[in-house]
């Protein structure tokens, strides 16, 4: 076996029901912040203009989309990788948007955190026994090689919109003035 051959599982254990059940914790967190965001678009565009992004609603329809879409492919199992980078990438700006205004390690380890690592969970453990990946696909895990590859994939997505759309450094060691 290759590092790019995918394992098709042979039959559901505990691990694909864990997989699951993570899979569904972490798309409806970010199934309901797409659609908070999508039923209050408005709101959403004002967000990020007030948060200094250029291009305010471009960056609102990204993150509502990557939100809304990632969680809808994390809940079903489908396109996991996809779905996992779409989450992570997201993920990676709201978390820099929350520790943007203090000292770096004041808040850490916060909601977009933990739903980012949950997403690289799946992403490294893959969608399991219970998803369209496994039985449509027949694939429920990628390749690590790929794994990584989608993490530093959306790593980058990430810096870039950030740099593209908001222009500041999030990482700070002191409270900014």
């Amino acid at each position: 076996m290759t590092t790019t051959d995918v394992i098709a599982p042979t039959r559901a254990t505990a691990g694909d029901v864990g997989l699951l059940i993570l899979r569904i914790g972490i798309g409806a967190a970010m199934l309901q912040a797409g659609l908070i965001k999508a039923f209050d678009f408005g709101t959403t565009v004002e967000f990020m203009a007030a948060g200094g992004w250029r291009m305010p609603t471009l960056a609102a329809l990204m993150v509502t989309t990557a939100e809304t879409l990632g969680g809808v492919g994390l809940i079903l199992g489908v396109l996991t990788p996809l779905a996992a980078f779409a989450v992570i990438a997201a993920m990676f700006d709201a978390w820099a948007v929350n520790v943007a205004a203090a000292a770096f390690w004041s808040m850490p380890f916060n909601a977009p955190f933990l739903i980012g690592l949950g997403a690289t969970t799946v992403l490294f453990a893959g969608a399991g026994a219970y998803s369209i990946d496994a039985r449509i696909v027949g694939r429920s895990t990628w390749s690590p090689r790929t794994a990584v590859g989608v993490l530093v994939a959306a790593a980058a997505a990430a810096a870039l919109t950030w740099v593209a759309l908001n222009d500041t450094n999030p990482i700070h060691f002191t409270t900014p003035a």
